[in-house]
């Protein structure tokens, strides 16, 4: 299956091409699938792919049957070869039955310890040795390390280091998240992770060092602290990210500045810095070749020159921490090498295919991490889509050739991952590229090797690595900090972003190409996306899923509302930062027309400060004389406004009603066409006493976000009785200390005619009020995955053949299908456009009863 060419070369013909884009097409498909595949439907798909395989084996096939069946072969090969990966991380979690359960393990610390204010994240490879439960031998655990709540300085996990062996009572749960719109999804994360379970350390006296730090990280770490040690600048912390991959002296302000200049992917090491090393080390062999000729007798130039290559990249790597695009470089490198000495011709977009398939090969799940699609996509579409065959072109011009390509093919992908785009980066980057990548980065990494040959050695270099990074930083900091330096982009959808990916290559094809013009019409839909505004007199409730806490979104036609932020706490969760922000740029929403604060405490107003700083908001309201938010207007009982037809009015506290914290919380009022919502904060049964004698009526509604997260202390049965509710929403975090929602608040809902959803089992909850009646779309259900955590938690109920527990899992109190259905009680629902987890206006059966 090869051909050899006019210059004696022999060449592959496209079949391998074929066989790697089916690779990916297969194992792509079974990644993102909505659920797991069935053990049968794996094995016969691994038998499909045997057969097809065995039969392009028959000599007197036809070249087109032979290679229709080894891209069948090998489509179906990665397809179940990723579904059997997929299996297998789901039955190497923690099992659910013993979430409560806390158990003693002992392992070695594999990462580099995140020391916050109170607490320490690592990862915890289990010895596969007795003394650890049997089913977490040689698993990966994400444990944190927790000061007590009275403590005023670090306890004993500050004596944490990587590479120690620790002997430690953890408790543990299966991997575990929030579900939002445009929000991180965590559990994707661990299963590419292959982490196992997630957890905290219990009993921090009866922790055991076993072993001292040793191994490759515990190096790293070491390292790290020498470069802190050595370089006393502003930004020392930058060196060790360039030189190591240790990021976790970055703050989130850091974070933020980077991504507005579209520099993350420099500091995360990228694979262009493995190459630069790569480079330098053949040409250094290469040197040393022409100065002992001699040594070429042995052992030919090209050959040392692959190998030495390849030994930089790969050590460069390892010290580097492993990540995807360094991988991704040094197989390519790899594939390089053996082709050269192969004495086969190798072209860049080969060498890319084929350290892709070693990548899908060791680790299918990849394909879930944003690193796999922009580091292979990046080098594929430079391989593809830059001139070629001209000669004597300046390397400037090469340069802003590639810079062009790189930023038209990425950015739909990045905008697809992570909902934002820079304005600067490409600016930036033209100098940055070069900067860090020829000066800093080699500065850095020749501190290594210097320190790592005679300690001390290094410093100096680190040093001028610092001087001529902070020089850099100062000017990238100051276009980063304009306010138009980067821009949200709502969530447009998959074929959106193909769409604009298609219609980017159409643009960088050959001059004479026809229809370049029309290519741009296919941009349209990533650039101004359906954000599934409501329409005139209708209202949308986004009720996010912040864990312990609330964060309500408002959207009329128009106008925008968000009642409360979310929790802020001080081991650096910012339920405002990580979930309300990034929710607001997926659904669409620029700008706020008002915040209501419903009361001070931290659960609700934590998440304040960061959605002001992000956002222009018009007016903010909170109780009257609450501390904490400047500028905020009181939400007095019977202030009321009308936006695009939906009625607004505060409920209370009334004129005169001092702050008395949950008492005090701004009860609103929503009102569109003949159907209502009620958003009550922290109210208890005495405010809820005072509501029914004030006005009954008002508490008439369709919706209700239920009081204080369901606690014992509210939802009185007079109340519940009087807002003769069809959907209650229950916002509180999984397995949270409070126990809420309280079992039997959640029974009283559910007996007066309520169906209930909680944000811990459904995600963000999404519902709509309007002509058409009442909707409601869950976040997990509307956006099926095989991962996901609850829908493990209600397979696992099933499986135990016990209808109480399939009922606590969510599986009778349920709206309807859960993906824009309607309720029991209300008329045929319109779910808020076409969408995932929508029915776009179309009536579907009630739940029963």
């Amino acid at each position: 299956m090869s051909i050899v060419d006019g210059r004696g070369y022999r060449g592959a013909v496209s079949l391998p091409s074929g066989a790697i884009v089916a690779l990916w097409a297969g194992a792509s498909l079974a990644a993102w699938s909505g659920t797991p595949w069935p053990v049968l439907g794996i094995v016969v798909c691994g038998l499909v792919a045997v057969i097809c395989f065995a039969a392009a084996l028959v000599r007197r096939l036809r070249q087109g049957a032979r290679v229709a069946l080894i891209v069948l072969a090998f489509g179906g090969f990665g397809a179940a070869w990723t579904a059997g990966h997929a299996v297998s991380v789901l039955r190497a979690q923690w099992p659910v039955a013993r979430e409560a359960q806390e158990v003693e393990v002992q392992g070695q610390v594999v990462s580099l310890p995140v020391m916050d204010a109170r607490r320490t994240r690592f990862l915890l490879r289990v010895d596969d040795a007795p003394g650890s439960p049997t089913v977490l031998r040689g698993q990966l655990l994400q444990l944190a390390w927790y000061d007590d709540f009275d403590a005023r300085a670090p306890g004993p996990r500050i004596a944490l280091q990587a590479g120690e062996h620790w002997r430690l009572w953890v408790r543990l749960r299966a991997p575990r998240g929030l579900r939002n719109p445009g929000g991180t999804d965590v559990e994707r994360h661990a299963a590419a992770s292959g982490v196992v379970a997630m957890g905290h350390v219990r009993q921090p006296e009866a922790a055991m060092r076993l072993g001292h730090a040793r191994g490759l990280v515990a190096w790293r770490d070491g390292m790290s602290r020498r470069i802190a040690t050595a370089v006393q600048g502003p930004g020392a912390r930058f060196v060790q990210a360039l030189a190591l991959g240790d990021t976790r002296a970055l703050a989130p302000a850091d974070w933020q500045m980077l991504r507005a200049t579209g520099l993350t992917h420099l500091v995360a090491i990228s694979g262009f810095h493995v190459g630069i090393v790569a480079l330098a080390a053949a040409w250094m062999l290469r040197g040393a070749w022409w100065v002992w000729p001699a040594l070429a007798r042995r052992w030919p130039a090209t050959p040392a020159m692959g190998c030495a290559a390849l030994c930089a990249a790969a050590a460069y790597a390892a010290v580097a921490g492993g990540s995807l695009p360094t991988l991704r470089t040094v197989l390519m490198i790899a594939a390089v090498c053996v082709a050269r000495m192969a004495r086969r011709r190798v072209t860049a977009l080969r060498a890319l295919g084929l350290a892709m398939m070693g990548v899908l090969l060791v680790d299918p799940l990849s394909l879930l991490l944003p690193g796999f699609w922009l580091s292979f996509g990046g080098v594929a579409c430079l391989s593809a889509l830059m001139p070629s065959g001209e000669r004597r072109v300046p390397v400037v011009v090469t340069f802003l050739r590639a810079q062009w390509v790189a930023t038209l093919c990425l950015l739909p992908v990045s905008v697809a991952w992570f909902a934002q785009a820079s304005w600067v980066g490409p600016l930036v980057n033209l100098l940055a590229i070069p900067w860090w990548s020829l000066v800093v980065v080699p500065l850095a990494l020749l501190g290594l090797a210097l320190e790592a040959a005679w300690p001390g050695a290094g410093s100096w270099a680190w040093r001028l690595a610092e001087t001529c990074f902070t020089a850099s930083w100062r000017l990238f900091s100051w276009a980063g900090s304009s306010p138009y330096a980067q821009a949200g982009w709502p969530d447009a959808g998959r074929w959106a972003v193909a769409l604009a990916l298609l219609g980017a290559t159409w643009w960088l094809l050959p001059r004479g190409m026809p229809g370049k013009a029309l290519a741009t019409l296919l941009w349209l839909a990533l650039a101004w996306p359906d954000t599934r505004r409501p329409r005139e007199g209708e209202v949308e409730l986004a009720v996010l899923d912040v864990g312990q806490g609330l964060a309500v979104l408002v959207r009329t036609r128009h106008h925008a509302l968000l009642y409360d932020a979310g929790p802020r706490v001080d081991d650096g969760f910012d339920a405002g930062e990580r979930v309300v922000l990034p929710a607001l740029r997926a659904l669409g929403v620029g700008r706020l027309d008002a915040l209501v604060v419903s009361h001070g405490d931290s659960d609700h107003a934590g998440g304040v400060a960061a959605v002001m700083a992000d956002k222009p908001v018009a007016q903010v309201r909170a109780p009257p004389a609450m501390p904490g938010v400047e500028a905020a207007s009181p939400c007095r009982r019977g202030h009321q406004w009308r936006w695009d037809g939906v009625a607004f009015r505060f409920l209370h506290p009334p004129d005169g009603f001092p702050y008395l914290g949950n008492e005090s919380s701004c009860v609103l009022r929503i009102e569109a066409g003949h159907r209502a919502a009620l958003l009550t904060g922290d109210i208890g049964k005495v405010i809820e006493q005072r509501l029914l004698r004030l006005a009954p009526a008002d508490l008439r509604a369709e919706v209700v976000i239920v009081p204080h997260h369901g606690s014992a202390g509210s939802s009185s049965a007079r109340f519940i009785a009087a807002t003769h509710a069809h959907l209650a929403v229950f916002s509180a975090g999984h397995d949270n200390r409070f126990g809420h929602p309280r079992p039997g608040v959640r029974r009283a809902w559910a007996r007066a005619g309520a169906e209930t959803l909680e944000t811990a089992r459904a995600g963000a909850v999404r519902v709509w009020l309007g002509r058409d009646g009442l909707a409601v779309r869950e976040q997990r259900r509307g956006q099926p995955r095989w991962w996901d955590a609850e829908e493990r938690l209600r397979a696992a109920a099933i499986l135990s053949a016990s209808k109480q527990a399939a009922d606590r899992a969510g599986g009778s109190e349920r709206v309807g299908t859960g993906q824009g259905g309607r309720l029991a009680h209300g008329a045929p629902a319109a779910a808020g456009g076409a969408g995932a987890g929508n029915r776009a206006r179309t009536p579907v059966d009630a739940a029963p009863q």
